[in-house]
């Protein structure tokens, strides 16, 4: 593939036993070569900051991914290097009470919505054009009319809820698309969305029958969860910044990393 870190090749065979692990990313060869890359970055990078270490192992040049001893022997060594040159400060009881403050909404639990909705899915025999004229059109006649609502979507709706005019019953946060969600928990009781909502699934005419309003944690309760997350956060914005100086400092060839969007090897 003509890929190389300072004049060390990824070999095709290399790539061939990472790209099983990528399988899910949007272009798994490009996630395989690039986790290659980087590991071969910090391979090096350990290499030269722990020679003279006590008890350092020597290494064949070059990526080994195949779980054998020098894979792990690379592991423990870039293991290593990361703790030597990452340094993760742990948050304060200040910080962590000036972010709760800053963004209190997200530790808000036990919201909870009654809502229903009439679904006008998207499909090839459809134009959205068409679909989207008569969503719109039922949408006037239930802002205009409210009680037509369960009659409109037993007529309409391509849902199974439209066996009981629309009705989803209860949700709690997190139980539908983020799309649909950010609508149903902004209305309130009685509230029809005055605009048609676009998901995934299509076009949805929403009411909210009832709302109940959860509660904020307290910051004693979440205290030591937030630090935790708050110390991982500037971890990986730490661990990011050190791979993006090594991927500059290297002569990676065959390749083009973006040090804004270096991908992080665990």
């Amino acid at each position: 593939m003509g890929i190389s870190v300072n004049d060390i090749e990824i070999t095709d065979e290399a790539v061939e036993r990472e790209l099983p692990h990528h399988a899910s990313a949007p272009i798994p060869l490009k996630a395989a070569v690039e986790a290659l890359v980087m590991r071969e970055v910090l391979v090096q990078a350990a290499r030269q900051k722990l020679a003279a270490e006590p008890g350092s192992q020597p290494l064949q040049e070059g990526v080994s991914m195949d779980g054998g001893a020098e894979a792990r022997i690379e592991d423990a060594l870039i293991d290593r290097l990361i703790e030597l040159e990452v340094k993760t400060p742990v948050m304060t009881d200040e910080e962590c009470e000036t972010y709760y403050l800053k963004n209190i909404e997200q530790f808000r639990v036990g919201d909870l919505v009654e809502a229903s909705h009439i679904l006008f899915q998207v499909t090839p025999a459809v134009p959205l054009e068409i679909l989207r004229a008569k969503a719109q059109e039922i949408l006037q006649q239930v802002l205009a009319q409210p009680d037509l609502f369960p009659e409109l979507a037993r007529t309409y709706s391509n849902c199974t809820s439209a066996e009981v005019g629309g009705s989803l019953g209860q949700l709690l946060k997190g139980q539908t698309v983020p799309e649909f969600e950010r609508v149903i928990f902004s209305l309130e009781s009685g509230q029809i969305a005055p605009r048609l909502v676009e998901s995934r699934f299509g076009l949805h005419i929403v009411r909210v029958e009832r709302r109940v309003q959860g509660h904020v944690l307290p910051l004693e309760v979440i205290r030591d969860r937030l630090s935790e997350y708050l110390t991982e956060q500037v971890r990986v914005h730490a661990l990011r910044q050190y791979l993006k100086i090594l991927v500059g400092q290297a002569n990676i060839k065959g390749i083009e990393l973006d040090g804004a969007q270096t991908p992080l090897v665990q």
